[in-house]
């Protein structure tokens, strides 16, 4: 099987002990990626890494600092598996569950030489997405590409040539790492599914917060944010069409 990382910040202790009840059951083995705690970044790293001019131009909303440093997580466990032997990793917030179909799930992704993807989810809220080129993976486990990529990083396998062209990209960056990796005419990156997805949601609770509190708190309000984010949605509905096209979708 590829290697396991699995982004946890120092704090985050009680998360990282379920994290090791939950792959432990399983079997599988795993590498601690140490977080970035994005409140604890001076102001000139922000600046370097956080490109906020071009995000008040095409980004949904400002990023806070967790969603800062929650990318500069995922670009730690992307350089690991760029660097190492392996041909792909698996990467693992530590707020995930899973269902006992996971080191199944992974040991094929890692066995799969079809090469009709770069980067696999292991997570989506709607598990009635429909797929376009799908097959089975395993009995009663499909993999395709999702005509819309499903948000969150909760987990995912990402092959070693995905992962070096992800870290050559950022930083700067002006999108929520998830975000970013739905604008795949950006990425390049063909973005598959797997259903039943094996990785399911698991407790929220953190002693640093979450990413999507510190988001509520701060999220812009007013008519022109309304309007802002109309129009951001739209755009991104019809480049996202544009794209499909080019690739041969009828939707």
């Amino acid at each position: 099987m590829w290697p396991v990382y699995v982004i946890n910040l120092a704090d985050n202790t009680a998360r990282l002990d379920v994290v090791n009840e939950i792959l432990g059951a399983q079997g599988i083995l795993f590498e601690r990626v140490d977080g970035v705690n994005g409140w604890a970044l001076p102001e000139d790293e922000i600046a370097r890494v956080y490109d906020a001019s071009r995000n008040a131009k095409d980004g949904r909303y400002p990023l806070v600092p967790a969603e800062i440093g929650c990318y500069l997580s995922h670009i730690s466990a992307w350089q690991r598996i760029a660097e190492g032997i392996a041909a792909g990793g698996f990467i693992f917030e530590d707020d995930f569950a899973a269902t006992s179909q996971l080191a199944n799930v992974m040991a094929a992704l890692s066995a799969d030489t079809v090469g009709d993807w770069d980067m696999v989810k292991l997570f989506t809220l709607d598990d009635q997405v429909s797929l376009g080129a799908s097959r089975a993976l395993l009995d009663g486990v499909l993999i395709g590409i999702p005509y819309r990529v499903p948000t969150c990083l909760i987990g995912y396998a990402l092959t070693k040539d995905a992962a070096a062209r992800l870290v050559a990209r950022v930083p700067p960056f002006f999108r929520p790492v998830d975000e970013d990796q739905k604008f795949i005419w950006e990425t390049g990156l063909r973005v598959a599914l797997v259903l039943p997805p094996p990785v399911v949601l698991g407790d929220q609770q953190a002693a640093t917060g979450t990413v999507g509190g510190a988001r509520r708190s701060a999220r812009r309000s007013g008519f022109r944010q309304f309007l802002h984010q109309i129009l951001y949605a739209l755009d991104y509905r019809r480049a996202l069409a544009r794209h499909r096209r080019r690739e041969g979708w009828d939707a």
